[in-house]
């Protein structure tokens, strides 16, 4: 008799090898051992083809007594969902935001049994990186821009309307170290180039303070925060700043990926600051205490995997470049700039004696959107 193998028949279809098995077996008279003989199989393998089912058993384990509960799946779920996160960062996301610690390969188990879409973006072909990260000194080369926290699209509801009821700030002004992604922040309630340039010079004092000796090249945009894109405004603060070794160079207009750097640490800022602690602040001393927390946690303990840094933090970048600066200079700090400006006053009058003459102070009216209302602020 003619028979194909057992094993190479069951590749084919497991039904029609077990129906094979039962044909051999009733024309041998209901013998397993000389079934199992000629067809090269095992006597159970004959005892499951003749008295159980012709279809395969399921595999699935009838318990998992590791598997997360349902409720966890879809917070994982949810918030994959809501960040557009991977497994990686998800996992360090429901950490820090909800106390549970997650392995990452759960997770990716979880995102990918779910078909949880992943988000990508494309990327310009022969595109460069921005700086020679592995040249670049620390505290050489900076990037400088605000974000409005009262973001309607980026924050969720009950966190907007917590900060407009309560009064929190409502601008972040960041500076933030190519090199080594080290930080300096402040807060304020209003958008003028009066605290633009005070941040600008209190930063730059504080790094020359802490032995900063190399030239300094900010970049920042066009915002009416800083020169307005006025080539007259950009002039005078050069000429002022240069006395501290300091120079402006605002981006072309529309070339908002030359400041790639400070505007991905927007995001950090919404998902691991103001999403999760702006709820519990209900004065503004609570909330610069949080936000100075916040900064030192970016600068000595939140890892960063961007070029150049291999998953270092900006304390440990700065301590392996073994550069003659002060290890004080991560202690800037987070500063409330309406406060500032009541006690020391603008910085304008450190650089009048240098030019001569009197700085002349410009208004400009400043106009924002909250809660369907428009208010107005002059801006000095």
């Amino acid at each position: 008799m003619n028979i194909i193998p057992y094993h190479e028949l069951r590749k084919i279809s497991p039904e029609k090898a077990r129906e094979l098995i039962r044909k051999v077996f009733e024309a041998n008279n209901k013998n397993i051992s000389k079934t199992a003989k000629i067809l090269g199989v095992s006597r159970h393998t004959v005892r499951r083809a003749v008295y159980g089912p012709v279809e395969d058993k399921s595999r699935k384990p009838k318990t998992c007594p590791k598997k997360l509960s349902s409720e966890l799946e879809n917070l994982i779920i949810q918030e994959a969902k809501k960040t557009g996160f991977r497994y990686r960062r998800l996992s360090l996301y429901l950490f820090r935001k909800y106390g549970v610690k997650i392995s990452e390969n759960t997770i990716k188990s979880i995102l990918k049994r779910n078909s949880v879409p992943r988000k990508t973006r494309k990327t310009k072909k022969g595109e460069r990186s921005l700086y020679d990260y592995e040249s670049l000194i620390p505290f050489s080369e900076f990037q400088l821009d605000t974000k409005h926290l009262l973001d309607k699209e980026s924050l969720p509801k009950e966190v907007y309307e917590h900060m407009i009821k309560y009064n929190l700030p409502c601008y972040e002004w960041n500076m933030i170290d190519v090199a080594t992604r080290t930080r300096f922040t402040a807060y304020s309630y209003e958008l003028s180039s009066t605290f633009g340039f005070m941040f600008i010079t209190l930063v730059v004092l504080w790094l020359r303070t802490h032995n900063v000796r190399n030239p300094i090249r900010i970049r920042l945009d066009n915002g009416a925060e800083f020169c307005g894109g006025s080539e007259k405004k950009l002039k005078e603060w050069n000429e002022m700043l240069s006395f501290l070794g300091v120079e402006l160079n605002p981006i072309p207009p529309k070339a908002k990926h030359l400041m790639g750097i400070i505007e991905n640490s927007h995001r950090a800022d919404d998902e691991y600051f103001l999403m999760i602690h702006a709820e519990r602040c209900i004065t503004k001393d609570e909330f610069m205490t949080r936000a100075q927390k916040w900064q030192d946690t970016w600068n000595f303990y939140r890892p960063h995997n961007g070029k150049g840094m291999n998953g270092r933090t900006p304390f440990e970048k700065f301590r392996d470049s073994k550069i003659l600066v002060s290890s004080h200079v991560f202690q800037f700090p987070t500063l409330l700039l309406e406060d500032l400006l009541k006690k020391v006053g603008t910085f304008y009058s450190l650089f009048c004696n240098k030019l001569g003459g009197k700085y002349v102070f410009t208004t400009c009216l400043f106009h924002f959107r909250i809660v369907e209302k428009t208010f107005t602020y002059p801006c000095y």
